[in-house]
């Protein structure tokens, strides 16, 4: 195995469903399908406010699948926003050839087809641990109203970097998500979340990220004892969402 096989099996850890798999939440929602290119299909969970002031598009982290992420993501319909949130290639019921590059044109295809019913200032775009690279990017080419990224890293290079010793991988690693340089040339609010006690991606990194946009209306948010997956254990993280949202 090749170190470039082994770090893509770290990064992308999805688990499959059956296509007759139903979902089932205790909240209002719709099933979909986005077809961006012949043998791609994107399943995506569209998560319904009772009263909307606009619409989140949710990227997940790199393992799991809908089941999981929606239950996540659909807590955001507090803030009364509407939700959606898609699986990448080869997670869930998805299918297709995943690549850093379809990844990222899969996101734009999945926007072009929201900005169809809504008003690209009613969209958010929100990115969690891996798909903070993708919606970092999908930001800098559509310039949305607000960008939240939650444990986000600077590039791949920087957190694979933060495991294995450069030698193994320099010159040899495929996948980017070169995060800081979305980035750099925008205008639009970004919140930033991140906890000290992060050992996935690890809080140096979304600190350097945050350093990285050297401009106004970026707000970086520490939490204190935070890890990558408790953040919505901390009152201080709704608090901070529920601010910026507003």
């Amino acid at each position: 195995m090749t170190i470039q096989t082994l770090i893509e099996q770290i990064v992308f850890r999805p688990t499959k469903l059956e296509d007759n798999y139903v979902f089932k939440f205790d909240v209002d929602f719709e099933e979909l399908y986005f077809y961006p290119e012949k043998g791609a299909t994107i399943n995506a969970l569209h998560f319904k406010a009772k009263s909307t002031k606009g619409i989140i598009l949710y990227f997940h982290g790199n393992k799991d699948n809908l089941v999981r992420w929606g239950k996540i993501a659909s807590g955001l319909l507090r803030f009364q926003y509407d939700v959606m949130v898609i699986d990448y290639r080869g997670y869930g019921k998805s299918e297709g050839e995943r690549t850093e590059e379809n990844l990222y044109s899969d996101a734009l295809f999945c926007y072009s087809k929201m900005i169809e019913k809504h008003s690209p200032k009613e969209i958010i775009l929100y990115g969690r641990s891996l798909g903070t690279g993708i919606a970092s990017w999908l930001a800098g080419k559509v310039n949305p109203t607000k960008l939240i990224l939650e444990t986000p890293y600077y590039d791949m290079h920087d957190l694979i970097g933060s495991f294995v010793p450069q030698v193994l991988y320099k010159n040899k690693l495929k996948l980017k998500f070169r995060s800081y340089s979305y980035l750099q040339k925008t205008n639009f609010p970004i919140l930033i979340l991140h906890g000290t006690s992060d050992r996935v991606v690890p809080y140096k990194s979304g600190k350097k990220l945050y350093e990285s946009i050297t401009r106004t209306g970026v707000l970086f948010y520490t939490i204190v004892g935070g890890s990558h997956n408790d953040l919505s254990n901390f009152p201080d993280y709704w608090n901070e969402v529920q601010n910026f949202l507003n």
